[in-house]
């Protein structure tokens, strides 16, 4: 049944949303102002529509640069103004910290996308009649849509489509029904750096196939489930001074632009602190640039990026960097073991540090750093460090993942 809606405003997913009705109904790629033609689909959630058509568009709509925009579930907003678009994704940080209580400055939207993404996650699948399709997840569904460009990645990915159809047309007998191929992609120093992910155990002709695809594409490495496939070049990245060789199938900041963005933020908050704990360190684009001016230790669960991280480390120039791999959720650093310090960085995953900011929050460390990828476990860590005795200055949200509702930002407690 087609229903007539008008939008009253865009939601933190990116969805407009509709008031009309007694509950809340979102409609993905509807802007706020718009009457616009939904209907519902079957086996989507009940409060979800497909938007149709608009039959009153915002003056603020403008025409995606994406052909496969509204079908491909990469991108929720191609079709916003850029004013407006900044206006609500800074929205996003404010009244996320209002709603949990939290008063602060929230600075302007820092724009971090740069020259695009520099990794990519792309998946294989077969298709109807058998039809191997590789590229992004469609929208509200787990078909494949089959790309073979997309403009939002750095030009360092150049050759990443190609690679990632070569590699998966070997693995076609091996792609489960039940869940797709993946196939990440990072731009590295060396080329083009891949890991292969969902194909089970391989005969070793099929090994020989990809190492043959491998060689053919310029792969600086290939490698299966984080085991090494084929290495040509070894696949690094510059961080500061440093150069890092990457772990397979690392962590990394989504664009250049980004990471550097986050780490001059950082640095400035950490200010003039002679010794800095680094919690949730990755491979150290915190820790490495930081090093330049202060002592540092550097805590992770992942042990191939501390390893990583420790070679870095051997970089002329720096000062000293202790490496230890630490599972933070279980063992937090706890305030005995934070008192020597003056500042501390922590970058935590999407579900938060809940147990690392509970310690901090009794300890007595001058200034702490949080840098978030979620606003909301950010303003449920931020309220243990408030009520601990800890003031939050202004919040910077920065824009990496351009296109999309995530917003990461940077903020400065002090004691």
């Amino acid at each position: 049944m087609v229903e007539r809606l008008t939008i009253d405003h865009v939601g933190h997913r990116g969805d407009g949303v509709s008031l009309d009705a007694r509950e809340a109904i979102y409609v993905p790629y509807a802007l706020g102002g718009e009457t616009v033609e939904v209907e519902h689909v079957a086996g989507h959630h009940p409060d979800r529509r497909k938007l149709l058509a608009v039959d009153v568009a915002s003056p603020e709509r403008i025409a995606p640069f994406c052909p496969h925009f509204g079908v491909c579930g990469g991108c929720a907003i191609q079709h916003w103004a850029a004013e407006p678009y900044h206006a609500w994704k800074r929205g996003i940080v404010v009244e996320t910290l209002a709603q949990a209580g939290i008063e602060c400055e929230v600075a302007p939207l820092v724009d971090a996308h740069g020259a695009g993404r520099r990794r990519v996650t792309l998946h294989g699948r077969f298709g109807t009649h058998d039809v191997l399709k590789v590229g992004f997840a469609a929208a509200s569904s787990h078909d494949v849509i089959p790309i073979h460009r997309c403009p939002i990645l750095d030009p360092a990915l150049e050759g990443a489509l190609d690679a990632a159809w070569a590699l998966a047309e070997p693995l076609k007998s091996k792609i489960p029904v039940t869940k797709p191929l993946d196939i990440q992609v990072t731009a590295t120093k060396h080329g083009l750096d891949v890991d292969v992910r969902g194909s089970g155990p391989l005969p070793t002709p099929m090994i020989t196939a990809l190492s043959r695809v491998a060689e053919q594409h310029r792969l600086a490495r290939l490698s299966r489930h984080g085991e090494l496939v084929l290495q040509r070049l070894p696949p690094t990245v510059q961080m500061g001074r440093a150069e890092v060789t990457l772990p397979p199938g690392s962590f990394l900041q989504a664009t250049v632009a980004g990471e550097e963005t986050l780490a001059a933020l950082v640095a400035a908050r950490v200010g003039k602190a002679k010794e800095v704990a680094d919690l949730f360190c990755g491979v150290g684009p915190f820790a490495l640039r930081l090093a330049e001016k202060a002592r540092i230790a550097a805590y992770d669960s992942d042990a191939g990026a501390i390893a990583a991280l420790a070679k870095a480390a051997r970089t002329p120039g720096l000062k000293p960097i202790r490496c230890e791999p630490r599972d933070l959720f279980r063992r937090p650093l706890v305030p005995q073991e934070l008192r020597d310090f003056d500042a501390v960085v922590f970058d935590p995953p999407r579900q938060g540090a809940q147990a690392q900011a509970l310690k901090l929050a009794s300890a007595k460390v001058p200034v702490v750093v949080a840098v978030s990828c979620n606003v909301a476990t950010f303003a449920r860590d931020a309220r243990l460090l408030i009520d601990g005795g800890y003031r939050l200055e202004a919040v910077v949200p920065v824009d990496q993942f351009r296109h999309t509702p995530h917003v990461e930002l940077v903020a400065r407690f002090t004691r």
